[in-house]
């Protein structure tokens, strides 16, 4: 008698997203519960634009901060963690809802390292993604290391998985959707973060 029990069926959006990626990354993903993002290189495009006062502006995706707040929302606590230091990354941070925002970091795997033990959170259990030299020791230290396709090839060699978007152009939504996906909870956080029209509703 064949055995009637079967794993359940993915949600349509976890399928195309776990079909791109080895069973080894998703099991990865799957164990995250504490996600870090790197700045520059990866939630913006690396660019830095100065005015006769300073740096002035950065760009944000927005595609990455749906993503940020869904996983935010979805049992894994979401940190930003970069080397500079400025008010612009805390106001994208407040908008985001993102608590944990650590800035003029010099030594990033001590920092990742500190964060973890004060979170209550184990390395195995922790994404870090990162895009250069100073990003290495934490991405070492990672279970889950992510990087993007503009890093310099020794820092993609220490990253177990590698965006198919850029920095600051929705590698960071991609990452999250992973997350989700592998963890089996993308289609109710899609399915939550939306309600079907009503007949006669406005479009």
């Amino acid at each position: 008698m064949a055995n009637s029990m079967s794993s359940p069926t993915p949600h349509p959006a976890e399928a195309v997203v776990l079909a791109r990626v080895t069973p080894a990354i998703r099991e990865r993903a799957a164990r995250v519960k504490l996600m870090v993002f790197d700045v520059d290189g990866v939630l913006t495009d690396g660019s830095l634009y100065y005015g006769e006062q300073g740096e002035a502006v950065k760009r944000f995706n927005v595609l990455d901060g749906q993503g940020l707040r869904l996983l935010n929302s979805n049992g894994v606590t979401v940190a930003i963690m970069t080397a500079r230091q400025g008010p612009i990354v805390t106001r994208r941070a407040a908008d985001l809802g993102i608590a944990e925002v650590t800035q003029a970091v010099h030594d990033k795997a001590k920092a990742l390292l500190e964060l973890t033990q004060r979170l209550g959170i184990p390395l195995e259990q922790t994404g870090y993604m990162g895009d250069d030299i100073n990003d290495l020791g934490a991405l070492r230290q990672a279970g889950f290391a992510a990087t993007v396709p503009a890093a310099p090839p020794y820092v993609a060699q220490a990253a177990h998985w590698v965006s198919e978007r850029q920095g600051g152009s929705g590698a960071v939504r991609e990452c999250c959707d992973l997350i989700l996906a592998a963890q089996g909870r993308l289609g109710a956080a899609i399915s939550a973060s939306y309600q079907p029209l009503k007949s006669g509703s406005p479009q």
